[in-house]
């Protein structure tokens, strides 16, 4: 187990365009709150063996749209560690972007990512019994 500050998880993932959402192809942002939720799960199992429940966030800023046809990174990284609360920073970026003006398959690589959403949030773990 990994119980050290800055300690950091990262998922990848494609995004489908069965979740679009609205116009432009766009999803909606409850879509990278339930990716920090599964980052966080990771996370918890590896700093504390169990999954852990998140209690809540402390912020989220939603800095640009995520659409349909996105790869997008989140990653987790704790920031502060109390005895059972653990307070973790998390960020979504888009790696690649589809590109439906070059043709239906398209796509780009980003680089840099864009940033899309930061969010700081609490999860709490069960007191270690060891």
């Amino acid at each position: 187990m990994s119980l050290v500050e800055g300690f950091t998880v990262t998922h990848r993932g494609y995004v489908p365009y069965a979740h679009a959402h609205y116009g432009g192809n766009l999803v909606d942002g409850a879509y990278s709150l339930g990716l920090f939720g599964d980052v966080a799960t990771e996370l918890c199992i590896r700093t504390d063996g169990d999954e852990g429940l998140f209690a809540g966030y402390a912020n989220v800023e939603f800095l640009a749209p995520v659409r349909a046809g996105d790869v997008i990174e989140v990653a987790a990284t704790l920031t502060r560690i109390g005895n059972r609360s653990r307070t973790v920073a998390f960020e979504a970026r888009v790696v690649c972007r589809a590109a439906p003006d070059r043709g239906p398959s398209s796509a780009d690589v980003l680089d840099p990512p864009l940033v899309v959403t930061r969010a700081t949030g609490t999860v709490v773990v069960p007191i270690a019994t060891t």
